[in-house]
């Protein structure tokens, strides 16, 4: 991207959400939240990908700045909130780069070609000392790197994913990016999406869209039998008596839960024709867009998700013994996504197209009214938000 493209996104970034609204709930700090801003109507998915800056903002939207300027000093890169740490001292970015000549490659193509032309590596940012660290240029494994977790428990381990010769790894790594360690069992099969049970013994994910639970080691792999074809992302439960993931068919799955030894598998809800993808840009993204998964409540005795009724894409909320509960109410053709809760279970941060814009919102945990905390101008999106802690 040129210097002026540049300049040009950072002045309407910061003039379009200058002057936020303070609403913060009983006098408390309120928390940041990390997500991202990016442009969304250039002429193609490279143009606008480019342009995403990871940022944060206070959850009454107060305090919104970019982080890391440093990580985008060269032409064609780019950064994204990824995370926190569990304390939210630090946050997750990934920093990208691509080569203009691959993406006309993807755009021609309408497929990603990750084993050249692109670059991907994982940070760790520091809120306090300001000190950042590039995890995965340690000991490097991978051009491209994603899917940071940390995992709980006195290992001191992280985990990530890392495309090796076009397939996805997951692998250990000590806090300081040292000691890498493939947990792969075989070279084959496409792994995604790894999560790490609370007490940090056993991990989950999903090969080849099969939903697998081993040690955290890798060993002890065991195949979730589901029936169905398409299983993705499962998380554990703020317990770790459960996996929650979506199921069934590509474009037509829907969440379910299960128990890490295979048993007490059912569907909870049904997300009502909604393939579970959110758009992303405002131009052909031959991706399709973003994966909108549920999550679960802080309490882990329900999930938030998200449903087409009628002609829109509302804020849903499931039992575990399948009660629901719909969280919000807007016109034809506004889309709802990515519902994160706070840490204290009281609020429920989301995407909504309801203002033109993707925008995010915070709204009170058991529905109501929803408080913008971002405020792009036109043309501009910010997504995927992340809760953190109220330090600075």
């Amino acid at each position: 991207m040129d210097v002026s493209r540049r300049t040009f996104l950072l002045s309407v970034l910061l003039s379009g959400c200058a002057s936020l609204p303070r609403a913060g709930r009983g006098g408390e700090q309120p928390v940041w939240i990390g997500y991202t801003e990016y442009r969304t109507n250039l002429a193609t998915r490279f143009d606008n990908q480019v342009t995403s800056r990871a940022c944060i903002v206070r959850s009454d939207g107060s305090g919104r700045r970019m982080l890391c300027d440093e990580l985008i000093s060269g032409p064609n890169t780019w950064t994204q909130f990824a995370g926190w740490s569990p304390d939210g001292s630090a946050a997750i970015l990934l920093s990208g780069w691509e080569s203009p000549e691959n993406g006309a490659w993807e755009e021609e193509n309408k497929t990603f070609r990750m084993t050249e032309g692109w670059k991907l590596d994982i940070h760790l940012y520091d809120m306090k000392s300001g000190m950042l660290t590039n995890l995965t240029e340690v000991e490097r494994v991978s051009e491209y790197n994603s899917g940071l977790v940390f995992v709980p428990g006195d290992s001191g381990d992280l985990m990530f994913t890392a495309l090796i010769d076009g397939v996805s790894h997951p692998f250990l790594m000590s806090r300081d990016g040292n000691h890498k360690r493939d947990l792969s069992q075989g070279k084959e099969g496409f792994i995604y999406g790894v999560s790490a049970s609370p007490d940090g013994r056993r991990v989950a994910y999903h090969k080849d869209y099969q939903i697998m639970v081993a040690d955290a080691d890798g060993g002890n792999l065991r195949h979730i039998e589901t029936g169905n074809p398409f299983n993705f992302a499962p998380q554990w439960s703020p317990d770790g008596a459960w996996l929650l993931f979506v199921s069934g068919e590509h474009y037509d799955c829907h969440p379910y839960i299960v128990r890490p030894d295979g048993s007490g598998l059912r569907k909870i809800a049904h997300r009502g024709g909604y393939t579970g993808v959110t758009t992303v840009y405002d131009v052909f993204d031959f991706h399709g867009g973003s994966s909108d998964v549920p999550v679960w409540s802080a309490k882990g005795d329900s999930i938030y998700y998200t449903a087409k009724i009628d002609e829109s894409v509302e804020l849903m909320k499931a039992t575990l013994g399948g009660e629901l509960t719909r969280l919000s109410h807007s016109g034809a053709g506004v889309t709802h996504y990515h519902p994160k809760p706070s840490p204290d279970g009281e609020e429920l941060a989301f995407g909504s197209t309801r203002s033109g814009n993707r925008q995010l919102y915070v709204i009170p945990a058991q529905g109501g009214e929803a408080r913008p905390i971002t405020r792009v101008p036109a043309g501009h999106g910010a997504m995927w938000a992340h809760w953190g802690s109220g330090a600075a």
